[in-house]
């Protein structure tokens, strides 16, 4: 059965969505079966894995909405052991829609519940906010990892998306775990990105990941040519700290890495 990672912070700017794919194709190429959700109405996770928005008829909103059978949406990408399951700007309607439905809450778990078992990773990209379909995605995931970003403001918010996830494990799903905390956006050539570190990691000490995201030029242009670091530049080191990443994760769950 796969581990659903949901990727959340209402803050914007962060690094969620360079996460989300760079994540997912990195536990791809070390040849775990990941499928891609694409959870933002902004549909830049679909995007920046190849996929024009525009084009898309049937995505995860359909999923949430319809009912439509998640295995009719996925598409395959270009990335062996990559599935996506996109997103349109319709997804902006689901906020709305879905307030008069009964389980609200829990329309994406019911979505994903069919797959689960044909993926070994499903990672959630999720919107920059705390809104329903945020919810939906940490009601439906097993774990979350939080972005944050190395910068003056890298703390803002922090609280309140923590007091939303105890929230959630206390009313709709008490198995949700924090996968950990993730540094973004890192220089190491600056005092400042130092300093938050330092203080995250003493803040939140063993749920911060050793591997630290740096600012790098490859993980910005990438989603240009729709492709994740690691199939734009494999030798970049953005697409070297997502692998690290996804290595990371797999050794906290005790996964053995496919040689």
């Amino acid at each position: 059965m796969g581990k659903i990672i949901a990727i959340a912070n209402q803050k914007g700017g962060v690094g969620k969505t360079t996460s989300s794919i760079n994540l997912a194709a990195s536990l791809a190429a070390l040849e775990y079966k990941t499928l891609m959700v694409d959870a933002d109405p902004q549909a830049n996770a679909t995007s920046g894995i190849g996929e024009d928005p525009k084009q898309i008829t049937a995505g995860i909103y359909e999923c949430m909405v319809d009912g439509i059978d998640p295995y009719d949406c996925i598409i395959q990408t270009d990335i062996a052991y990559l599935d996506l399951l996109p997103s349109h700007i319709d997804l902006v309607g689901a906020e709305v829609e879905l307030v008069d439905y009964e389980e609200r809450e829990e329309k994406m778990k019911q979505a994903l519940a069919p797959i689960k078992d044909d993926y070994d990773f499903i990672i959630i990209d999720c919107s920059p906010s705390l809104g329903l379909i945020t919810i939906n995605a940490l009601t439906a995931a097993d774990s979350i990892i939080i972005p944050v970003q190395c910068e003056y403001f890298a703390l803002e918010g922090l609280g309140k998306l923590l007091n939303t996830i105890k929230i959630i494990q206390s009313r709709l799903n008490k198995e949700l775990e924090i996968e950990g905390i993730l540094l973004t956006m890192y220089d190491m050539r600056l005092r400042l990105s130092n300093q938050v570190v330092e203080e995250v990691t003493t803040h939140f000490k063993s749920m911060v990941f050793d591997t630290l995201i740096p600012r790098n030029i490859k993980l910005s242009e990438s989603p240009s040519f729709g492709l994740p670091a690691i199939a734009h530049d494999a030798e970049s080191k953005g697409a070297i700290s997502y692998l690290n990443l996804a290595h990371e994760i797999i050794a906290k769950n005790q996964l053995a890495v496919v040689d």
